[in-house]
């Protein structure tokens, strides 16, 4: 399908490639996302014809009176923001039946509706796009050479170097990858960074959920969930770090947030790996959190480019969570899913899995120094001793700007040279 020239500042993301796939195979796609990753735009450059509603009140009052009136158009048809006029899911999934044509539209929202159930007879006519904020490659930051789709097929990376420093990877945490900060400094993501959240505490967190909300209690919770950023941490543990006496959410409070911002995709968890395994293991079920973008996670725990460096220990938090976050855009062009692995006790913890449709796997470390490679390796073998099927690849990501091959045929690859 052709692209629309209309957005010429538009930079390529790996979404395209998806959205595209989606569209020649279903009738419609829904590109869910946090909001400001960049859907519109990514839906744009397919669509033929499109209606904002977040923008357009008279399409809004035309929707809320007869869906109908507003699909019609060349497609694929852009319905923006179509969460904010929910029958409009059942009159285009009937369309989508009547028509009988794939790719006929988008959906694009950056939250779901309270109701998931309406949204399950969309199967074998939707098809879903979880969008991301920007990866590395993506804002154009590096040059990738090295292909996640290659490492599930087996094949070893060609050495490289990455141009990346430490210094350049904490400002990217810092920055993130937000289309509108593209070559922003942290200063100016900072700004961006503080008022985003702002929106989401003193007024999207009660529309989402659909009552007032206490801007200083979600506050507290954010904090407390970003303090365990690439944690597999309990509800409890969150808890107990929000404890603030008398600014402290209660459980019922809290599990709300949770669920909010999980609707606002503000949350982007990775779920456990449960394999087939030689031995029986106890494994934990408990997802690792992850906030939709690293940025998010330092702008609320303060942490600068220079703050970084004073606290290593949280920094190589936050670098892991960048590579969560790239690592899973490039799995999911490659038709894969991306989890974490974990044995109770902390026995075997494997950072990330990534595994495709087929069940072969690739098995994913994340060091941002050199010094901890051999003991990231001797794990990645260990949990490849444990499953019956071998692994394609086991690789450590790092912060590092070499990319070779290990004696023991573990990978070591730079995120700057991390590619789909």
């Amino acid at each position: 399908m052709a692209r629309s020239s209309t957005y010429p500042q538009y930079l390529p993301r790996v979404a395209d490639v998806v959205l595209d796939r989606q569209l020649r195979a279903m009738g419609a796609v829904l590109i869910e996302g946090v909001k400001a990753c960049g859907k519109t735009e990514t839906a744009r450059q397919m669509a033929a014809s499109e209606v904002l509603l977040v923008r357009e009140s008279e399409a809004q009052k035309r929707a809320r009176l007869d869906p109908q009136l507003i699909l019609s158009g060349e497609v694929p048809r852009l319905l923006d923001e179509w969460q904010r006029v929910e029958p409009l899911w059942d009159a285009v999934r009937r369309e989508v039946d009547d028509r009988r044509k794939p790719g006929q539209f988008i959906l694009a929202g950056s939250a779901t509706p309270a109701d998931d159930v309406t949204r399950h007879s969309g199967a074998g006519r939707f098809g879903r796009l979880r969008m991301r904020t920007m990866t590395l490659a993506e804002k154009e930051a590096t040059t990738p050479a090295v292909s996640v789709t290659a490492l599930l097929q087996g094949e070893a990376p060609t050495p490289a170097n990455s141009p990346l420093t430490v210094r350049d990877y904490l400002h990217h945490i810092a920055v993130g990858g937000w289309p509108a900060l593209v070559g922003a400094d942290s200063a100016t993501a900072g700004d961006f960074l503080d008022g985003y959240l702002e929106t989401i505490v003193e007024s999207e967190m009660s529309e989402v959920s659909g009552a007032p909300r206490n801007p200083r209690l979600v506050r507290r919770f954010i904090h407390a969930y970003s303090q365990m950023t690439s944690h597999t941490a309990s509800f409890a543990t969150i808890m107990r770090r929000a404890d603030g006496n008398a600014d402290t959410p209660s459980r019922n409070s809290a599990e709300t947030y949770y669920e909010a911002l999980n609707r606002m995709m503000v949350l982007d968890e990775v779920p456990a790996w449960d394999p087939s395994i030689r031995s029986s293991k106890r494994l934990t079920s408990t997802p690792k959190r992850h906030l939709a973008d690293p940025s998010l996670a330092a702008a609320v725990l303060g942490m600068s480019p220079a703050r970084m460096l004073d606290d290593l220990e949280t920094t190589g938090f936050l670098f892991e969570s960048l590579v969560a976050h790239d690592l899973r855009v490039y799995a999911e062009a490659a038709r894969a899913s991306t989890f974490h692995y974990r044995e109770a006790e902390g026995r075997l913890e494997i950072d990330y899995v990534v595994e495709t449709r087929d069940g072969d796997w690739a098995g994913f470390e994340v060091k941002l120094g050199a010094t901890e490679i051999d003991k990231a390796a001797t794990a990645l073998h260990r949990l490849a001793a444990r499953v019956a099927r071998p692994p394609k690849a086991l690789v450590v990501i790092t912060g590092t700007s070499l990319a070779y091959t290990r004696e023991d045929g573990v990978h070591v690859v730079p995120l700057g040279l991390l590619g789909p």
